[in-house]
């Protein structure tokens, strides 16, 4: 059996000690949460955290083989399922579209997160490829938000999220 992004939600309070991305690195699995910055009052000092953007979805990299015992132990894991009439099949994502997606956010400073509901036809812009730098051959639409002055590359992982990642004006390249 091969190892593929499956799609899991993690079931814990938000105020967990421990979420169960963190306890998934723990064991040596590749995992994926898109992260984002907020600001946590701690003692009475308030300091920047990095938290979930949506806090009960999380991709790992990994077999049934190995995710299936450790889903049957920690009750607030399960996989997230796609109806195919009779059959409930885990929600899997292609390999090329996640490394796509990943490589995208972490090669970005400070990624926007969206779900495919909130994107608009007036937040996409002009359709662009990028052309040299980190997202060389990257395509996708520029998101458009008023008053903005940095330029954004909306990058799509179906049906699940999108990230504006930032793109150096220098390559973008306009397609017709």
């Amino acid at each position: 059996m091969e190892a593929k992004w499956y799609v899991l939600r993690d079931l814990k309070r938000p105020n967990a000690l421990k979420r169960a991305w963190e306890m998934l690195q723990d064991r040596k699995i590749t995992v994926f949460t898109p992260k984002k910055w907020v600001l946590v009052t701690v003692k009475g000092q308030r300091r920047p955290k990095e938290v979930a953007f949506i806090p009960d979805l999380l991709f790992v990299y990994e077999t049934r083989t190995v995710l299936d015992p450790i889903i049957e132990n920690m009750l607030t894991l399960q996989y997230r399922f796609r109806k195919y009439g009779a059959r409930n099949e885990p929600m899997v994502v292609p390999d090329a579209d996640m490394e796509r997606f990943i490589h995208a956010v972490s090669h970005s400073q400070s990624p926007k997160f969206y779900l495919p509901s909130e994107i608009t036809p007036q937040m996409c812009g002009r359709r662009i490829r990028i052309v040299g730098g980190p997202l060389n051959g990257y395509e996708g639409n520029l998101l458009s938000i008023r008053g903005s002055k940095v330029k954004h590359l909306l990058v799509e992982l179906k049906d699940f999220l999108v990230a504006g990642v930032e793109v150096s004006p220098e390559y973008i390249q306009f397609i017709e």
